[in-house]
């Protein structure tokens, strides 16, 4: 038997997803495909069956598990072991997919973990900055960024930080249209929001805790697009201060009413803290994070 059939077949079974397994180990879908049939042919059983486009294991694939996770448990430990001094010598190396939310992972985290990368040479990264969920469990992302605590799967989850938004529009549209005193004067305004039903997490929904428009001037799922309808006088919106504040061109409205506090959560799967270039990611960003405090929640 080839026995490194057994880290694709272990890597199918965690992920339910082939695409997910060929990322994982950095490898066309078609060759997991092609080794998980060898495997099954070698054992003359077949080992996973498709349920609602995921990958199970049958019964049979049930029981290989536990083999192909000693074998990996075994293999990472001589991954750790210092039989080598070069081993550590070059830092960490590999690819390491992050998962984030677009402002967030556009406006922040893309120049910091591009300054990583030429820290270490050797260390490639996937920046998934996307206005959508991320799932651990589907091996996305090896670290994913999120508004929502996860609560399910094995993974490790750890608070960021705490981020501001606040009202804004643009100084130029401000002055031309009637002037903000108090809550009940947003009625004279159009207003930039994201499209309800396809809103990706209830902790963006912010504006409604404030004034309920009877309609939207625009809408789209994506902040940046909300930032610069912001920025062409099409009306106000909820944004983060750490893209909106630094703009010249805006101005809060109403601060000390509008102004919100979410979180943002960090997490990865349980065993990844022992992949030394997960680790140094993970370990990368917290520190940088701390760095942003003035920028992520700055005062009212």
């Amino acid at each position: 038997m080839d026995w490194d059939h057994l880290r694709f077949f272990g890597e199918l079974a965690r992920s339910g997803s082939m695409a997910a397994a060929a990322r994982q180990l950095g490898v066309e879908h078609t060759t997991v495909s092609r080794r998980i049939q060898a495997l099954e042919k070698q054992l003359g059983a077949v080992l996973f069956e498709r349920e609602a486009g995921q990958w199970r294991p049958t019964e049979a694939g049930r029981q290989l598990l536990g083999v192909a996770d000693a074998m990996q448990r075994a293999a990472s430990g001589l991954e750790r072991m210092p039989l080598a001094a070069e081993s550590t010598s070059q830092g960490p190396s590999g690819l390491v997919r992050v998962g984030a939310t677009e402002g967030f992972g556009t406006q922040l985290l893309a120049p910091q973990l591009a300054a990583l990368t030429q820290r270490h040479p050797l260390l490639s990264i996937d920046l998934l900055a996307l206005p959508r969920l991320l799932h651990l469990s589907r091996r996305e992302a090896d670290i994913v960024i999120s508004l929502e605590r996860p609560t399910r799967g094995s993974a490790v989850v750890t608070k960021l930080t705490d981020y501001r938004l606040f009202l804004y529009g643009q100084r130029e549209y401000l002055a031309r249209r009637p002037l903000v005193a108090r809550t009940e004067d947003l009625r004279h305004h159009s207003f930039i929001h994201y499209v309800d039903d396809l809103l990706f997490t209830r902790e963006l929904q912010l504006l409604s805790t404030l004034f309920q428009p009877e309609r939207f001037a625009f809408r789209s799922t994506s902040i940046t697009a909300q930032y610069e309808a912001v920025r062409a006088g099409a009306g106000l919106a909820v944004l983060p201060a750490f893209i909106a504040d630094r703009d010249p061109v805006l101005s809060r409205v109403l601060p000390a009413e509008a102004c919100f506090t979410r979180t943002f959560w960090m997490s990865m799967p349980s065993d990844a803290r022992q992949v030394q270039r997960i680790e140094a990611v993970w370990g990368f960003l917290r520190e940088a994070v701390q760095g942003m405090g003035g920028l992520l929640k700055p005062r009212a």
